[in-house]
């Protein structure tokens, strides 16, 4: 008569179960040391071996890290049998779907960032004129880019812009068209360089501006001697008012000047 018997499962050395497994010795060894599957078999010279029981939980153990589990959690499962083991990887699913709710929101955020440091406003052109109004060029964004690109200025600018909202666009345009028609009203009411209604506009644009970039005075004068040299800049002020993008300027000047700084020799900074 014949006996059936298991085929004996040759025990295997740490770099053969790690080689097989795809994973590194010294893995094997920090699971060892801490427990969590451990060789119990031995060679002939005394070397520690993975038994075929062995072999099994360090398979299980690899399983159950593929999930994302922790070793911690991973030991729960494999030490105790009546462990809630659909209740972890449940739980374990819920926590990647967080967590890959959180990647796509930060996938969109760099989406933003990287647009904004490209194009400058990170919006459709459609809805760029919806918000800035209909005789708003999306190209002027892009013209900037290509003027002041890898500026220190720009970086703000782009980091700003790829966080803020829709609404927060349409406000930021509402208080720089409001900016612009008090200039014009000033200007056709003959307010003067150096009147106080006149600082407090010029006050009042640094404050507005200042949420594209940090804008200090010296930069201010700067922004003032180009709306009025720059032919673009000039024909968009002087739409407020004929001759505003001089008397813009001029104002600028005057509030610089009461606060030390001379008009003629500032500089970006």
């Amino acid at each position: 008569m014949v006996h059936m018997t298991e085929p004996r499962v040759a025990e295997q050395t740490v770099g053969e179960l790690a080689h097989e497994l795809g994973i590194t010795v010294r893995t094997l060894h920090h699971w060892d040391e801490i427990g969590l599957a451990s060789p119990s078999g031995r060679s002939a010279a005394g070397y520690r071996l993975y038994t075929g029981a062995d072999a099994d939980r360090v398979r299980r153990v690899v399983a159950y890290r593929e999930t994302g589990l922790g070793l911690d959690a991973i030991r729960a499962v494999l030490n105790d049998e009546g462990a809630e083991i659909v209740a972890t990887l449940r739980e374990q699913r819920a926590q990647l779907a967080q967590r890959i709710e959180e990647l796509l929101q930060l996938d969109d955020r760099l989406a933003a960032m990287a647009e904004a440091h490209e194009r400058g406003i990170p919006l459709a052109p459609a809805e760029q004129r919806a918000i800035i109004g209909d005789d708003w060029d999306p190209d002027a964004a892009q013209s900037a880019q290509e003027r002041w690109g890898g500026t220190l200025q720009w970086a703000q600018f782009a980091e700003r812009a790829a966080t803020r909202s829709r609404a927060e666009w349409q406000e930021l345009s509402a208080a720089m068209s409001r900016l612009q028609l008090d200039l014009g009203n000033a200007l056709a009411r003959g307010v003067q360089p150096g009147d106080d209604e006149a600082d407090a506009l010029v006050d009042r644009h640094r404050e507005t501006f200042s949420n594209f970039f940090p804008l200090t005075r010296e930069m201010q004068v700067c922004l003032g001697r180009m709306f009025e040299q720059d032919a673009g800049f000039a024909a968009h002020y002087d739409g407020f008012g004929e001759g505003l993008s001089h008397w813009f300027r001029r104002i600028i000047d005057a509030s610089a000047r009461k606060h030390g700084i001379d008009p003629d020799t500032a500089t970006w900074r």
